[in-house]
């Protein structure tokens, strides 16, 4: 097995960021896995964004990145930007699906009120997206490799409220836990993790929907355990881990990144 050392040196690793391109815990696993060396392939949907954050990584960490505009839910895009990683770094070590997005009635309707059209596009991103990914990834993931999905929280609990975006998360733990099974014997690792309450844009836009701002110590705050929320660099620390050879003997697993929240 190659040594690809604490964070992935000289890996070729795609990361889909989607949503979260500029900022939130795509930015912050890019930074981290280019300030360590790794060569990236980044993919969102927001094309401008992009191409400022390659500017950045390159400015700061001097490493190759290339980037390429793709809407997960169309797996065309999705293989184009794979087979576009392998014809210009010529292999795949290691990818971290990151791909998101919250609908904007979280916490507002319930089951019996669930807008069809929404349902379709949380699923469409966040499911969808993900098995097109590993669908695209798998065919040409390198022996040893490894794969992060974005779970959630939500995709180990229920919530009310909550339909379209627990069901996507539950989902991509299922997703996580057939591929690990089905690509075990090439010592490929795949992992979910299954971030709680994490301080980003998309935390802070959901909130905005429901007009509630949750802070540590008021009466609504959730029962987590540390008494505060997670920073986006703390989850990119765990989506490096994973990819890394420090973590060879963790897959098909759920890894909960919550504060002590569920505990």
């Amino acid at each position: 097995m190659r040594n690809r050392g604490s964070y992935g040196e000289q890996d070729t690793t795609p990361l889909d960021l989607y949503s979260s391109s500029a900022s939130g815990i795509g930015l912050e696993t890019a930074k981290l896995l280019a300030s360590h060396g790794a060569r990236l392939s980044l993919a969102d949907i927001q094309e401008e964004k992009l191409k400022e954050l390659q500017a950045q990584l390159e400015s700061e960490y001097h490493v190759d990145v290339i980037i390429t505009k793709v809407d997960v839910r169309k797996f065309e895009e999705v293989e184009v930007w794979i087979n576009k990683t392998i014809d210009n770094f010529g292999k795949l070590d290691g990818s971290a699906n990151l791909a998101g997005v919250a609908p904007e009635s979280i916490g507002l309707k319930g089951i019996i009120e669930q807008d069809l059209d929404e349902w379709e596009f949380v699923l469409g991103v966040n499911l969808t997206g993900t098995m097109n990914s590993l669908k695209a990834q798998l065919k040409v993931m390198a022996n040893n490799g490894s794969i992060v999905n974005a779970s959630s929280i939500r995709g180990l609990t229920g919530a009310a409220n909550n339909a379209s975006y627990s069901s996507a998360k539950h989902g991509i733990i299922g997703l996580t836990r057939t591929a690990a099974k089905e690509v075990g014997g090439k010592g490929i690792r795949v992992n979910a993790i299954c971030p709680g309450r994490i301080s980003t844009p998309m935390l802070r836009s959901a909130e905005n929907s429901i007009g509630l701002h949750l802070q540590p110590g008021s009466a609504n705050y959730p029962p987590i355990a540390l008494g505060r929320d997670g920073e986006a660099k703390e989850v990119a620390q765990l989506v490096a881990f994973l990819l890394s050879d420090e973590s060879t003997y963790i897959s098909g697993a759920d890894i909960s990144i919550d504060g002590g929240w569920r505990c």
